[in-house]
């Protein structure tokens, strides 16, 4: 059976199968509703029910209090209908969002190189073309690892029937186990998307910073193809954290862009270079080459962080700092399956982020 669900206060209408989520189908139909970790820890996805009946799903309790229960909240990455319903949304769309529908694909492993001594470079060709914007992900199902795996995507969207994503090995990890050490060229495997609202806000004229971390370079260097594949007027600066130089993977290839586009600026920071690195680049986390490249001043740019948590924290401080405040800062944050939900809160800097 199938209902119908009116989402306030846009006024969006979306068909919901009765064993479907609510923001699944969402999603499935352009629809965009906030959400972070997808399985009811995080409380990203609250929204009220003001008229019907729902199935609340397998919401945790601390993302879900019996008070708010009582009031009708309910976590749309779990709740199913089982009436005609109308819920209202925190939904603050941004204009740049294109809303393209999250689409199932079946993607043949095309390539798998090792980028770094951690991270495996997957190349995947699907069954057809996928509309995405760069900077946005797919989520993996991976067999024999219960629900699915979410991966940025890293080439740009004019490559529609393309998927290449960037696997930094996971202790114990099951997923990121199976893709390092099992997956062959040839092996399918299922995938949907694109999710997230990780992306380019190209109305705004401003200059554009990316600070990427480990794997987290994978979006922005989605973001960084298309802009220069565009002729985009912007200076554009890619700052790049590792370890060390053989953790700095696909530097060359921002050389080479570097290289080619005048208004394409790179630059790598290493925190623990090796003897043998002879590194002569900056040494130090990836924000304070930022603050180094900058002298600390931000104000003026478009700034799209993405890796791990103490990464992001930093850098959002930093840029504060420097006088770049909330409307112009967008971040994605890496998190793995065995993070706890109270890591998948919003930074407490942020009221909307």
């Amino acid at each position: 059976m199938t209902y119908e669900v009116t989402i306030e206060p846009t006024g969006d209408v979306i068909q919901v199968d009765d064993d479907q989520t609510i923001l699944d189908a969402a999603l499935r139909q352009g629809v965009w509703l906030p959400f972070a970790c997808g399985h009811g820890t995080c409380g990203t996805c609250k929204c009220t029910v003001t008229d019907g009946d729902v199935d609340l799903g397998d919401a945790s309790p601390f993302a879900l209090m019996d008070s708010e229960r009582e009031e009708g909240v309910v976590l749309a990455c779990c709740a199913k209908p089982e009436s005609d319903l109308t819920l209202e949304a925190d939904i603050d769309v941004d204009p740049d969002f294109a809303g393209y529908p999250v689409r199932d694909f079946v993607g043949t492993v095309t390539e798998i190189r090792d980028l770094s001594p951690t991270i495996k470079g997957i190349w995947f060709e699907l069954d057809g073309a996928i509309e995405f914007q760069a900077g946005q992900y797919v989520n993996l199902h991976i067999p024999g690892v219960e629900g699915s795996r979410a991966f940025s995507i890293a080439n740009k969207p004019s490559d529609s029937r393309t998927v290449e994503l960037h696997v930094r090995r996971v202790p114990n990890g099951a997923g990121t186990g199976y893709l390092h050490d099992q997956l062959q060229v040839g092996d399918t495997l299922d995938i949907s998307g694109p999710y997230g609202q990780f992306f380019t806000r190209k109305s705004d004229s401003q200059d554009v910073i990316f600070i990427g971390g480990g794997s987290g370079v994978s979006s922005p260097q989605s973001m960084v193809l298309e802009l220069l594949e565009e002729n985009d007027p912007r200076q554009i600066y890619l700052f790049q954290g590792a370890r060390n130089v053989s953790e700095l993977y696909n530097r060359e290839l921002y050389l080479q862009l570097a290289e080619q586009h005048d208004n394409f600026h790179y630059i790598p920071a290493l925190n623990a270079p090796e003897v043998g690195d002879d590194w002569e680049g900056f040494t130090g986390f990836v924000h304070e080459a930022a603050i180094d490249y900058f002298d600390g001043k931000f104000n003026g740019h478009k700034a799209y962080l993405c890796g791990p948590p103490p990464m992001i924290d930093a850098a959002i401080t930093a840029l504060m700092q420097g006088r770049l405040f909330e409307r112009d800062i967008h971040m994605e944050r890496f998190f793995t399956a065995a993070d706890g939900a109270d890591e998948q809160a919003r930074s407490a800097l942020f009221k909307r982020i």
